[in-house]
């Protein structure tokens, strides 16, 4: 998938900008024209998003200040261009201020903030320029922005909880497969002369042990090698358009983890969604906005589908319903949501309730892990060690019956 920014015409004749997430420019202008636009152009992003380098923890932390700081200078009364200026002048991670200065330009050359954002270099998610750009369509940029900092700051907690939490089960690992690798190295090859004369007799899982101390020692380099060169590989590979449809589509179906990014997908799109809709954009617009949040390219093109019949006058819960994409619980709050013409309270509502579901989940998650991981690797040092005595109890009892 690749970003584009574009220029349309409206129905009314007024040039339209914004930011498209697709596989490919002909997408982009196609679902410009499904949306009612007439498309002038759709540039890639890319090349300018490669400047900036990824986020690391400090500059997501820092963002977050960044998007709350600009938030109350628009409040306050400042042009967005002024607001930038001052961000620009009390950011200190060197990541963060090189994409506000980028901002700036482009801002003042006349880009939106929605599209300045979306070409920094994946500093911005996709459902951040979304959000950015619901507060640009309905007016109201320092709410959104306020709404995009709340959004970030929680999903920065969350995301230090689980890493604090793996730390532990991290380092485990580490140190035990280090300990295996010694054992491999140093320990079963002073066996192997005990042990050459009556290898035939030696039990399978000692004769294992042996030749995975065998491989280690004479291959370990070419397989490690091997393993990184084939690794790097199947990730280009995964990246192209149709295989991470694919993947995305095979990921939703999986046990426990395909519940829990339906989750995560459908709590962004609900509070992507309710912000426009609350801010007066009208439905069909208001989701093909929201979709551009969306990670997972399945659930995208779902959602999609769904926009277009909303354009012929359908619904919003049934075409979603019968997708099969989104949880019950999604499908309750917005169906209430549409009797009640509380649609906007009723998707912030379940925004709500799928954050707190996801972050139980992984919670519960790391919770599991640190034991499974003792366990896992317990066995495994437990069974190098069964595999070198057995061999060795049993030649003592050869020798005792001789």
């Amino acid at each position: 998938m690749a970003t584009f920014s574009y220029r349309a015409l409206s129905p009314t004749g007024e040039i339209r900008s914004g930011v498209l997430l697709v596989a490919s420019r002909g997408e982009a202008m196609e679902s410009l024209r499904r949306s009612g636009l007439t498309p002038i152009d759709a540039v890639e992003t890319a090349a300018r998003a490669a400047r900036i380098k990824a986020p690391g923890a400090a500059a997501r932390r820092a963002l977050v200040n960044a998007v709350s700081e600009l938030s109350v200078l628009l409040t306050a009364g400042l042009s967005l261009d002024r607001a930038l200026s001052i961000s620009v002048e009390n950011a200190a991670d060197p990541v963060l201020k090189a994409a506000l200065v980028q901002l700036q330009k482009q801002v003042k050359e006349g880009a939106p903030l929605s599209r300045a954002m979306a070409g920094a270099g994946g500093l911005f998610s996709p459902m951040a320029c979304a959000m950015v750009e619901a507060g640009e369509a309905d007016g109201r940029l320092a709410l959104a922005l306020s709404r995009l900092a709340h959004t970030l700051e929680r999903a920065e907690a969350l995301r230090q909880a689980v890493v604090s939490s793996m730390v532990y089960p991290i380092l485990l690992t580490a140190v035990t497969g280090g300990v295996i690798l010694m054992m491999l190295l140093f320990v079963v090859p002073q066996f192997e002369g005990l042990f050459s004369d009556n290898a035939a007799q030696l039990p399978v899982a000692t004769r294992i042990v042996m030749a995975a101390s065998q491989l280690v020692r004479t291959h370990g380099l070419a397989v490690l090698l091997a393993g990184i060169v084939a690794g790097a590989g199947i990730w280009r590979w995964l990246q192209q358009p149709a295989m991470r449809l694919a993947m995305d589509r095979m990921l939703l179906g999986a046990p426990r983890l395909g519940s829990l990014i339906k989750s995560a997908e459908t709590a962004r799109l609900a509070r992507v969604l309710g912000s426009l809709v609350e801010g007066g954009v009208p439905l069909p617009a208001a989701m093909a906005i929201a979709r551009r949040s969306l990670v997972n390219s399945h659930m995208a093109a779902a959602v999609e589908r769904v926009v277009a019949g909303l354009k012929e006058g359908g619904g919003l819960t049934r075409p979603l319903a019968a997708t099969g994409l989104f949880p019950t619980v999604a499908i309750s709050f917005m169906r209430t949501g549409e009797e009640t013409a509380q649609l906007p309270q009723m998707l912030g509502r379940l925004a709500d309730v799928l954050d707190r579901e996801v972050r139980t989940a992984l919670e519960r998650f790391v919770a599991l892990l640190t034991p499974a991981i003792t366990i896992v690797m317990g066995l495994a040092v437990g069974g190098i060690i069964a595999a070198i005595m057995s061999a060795i109890l049993g030649f003592n009892d050869m020798a005792l019956a001789s």
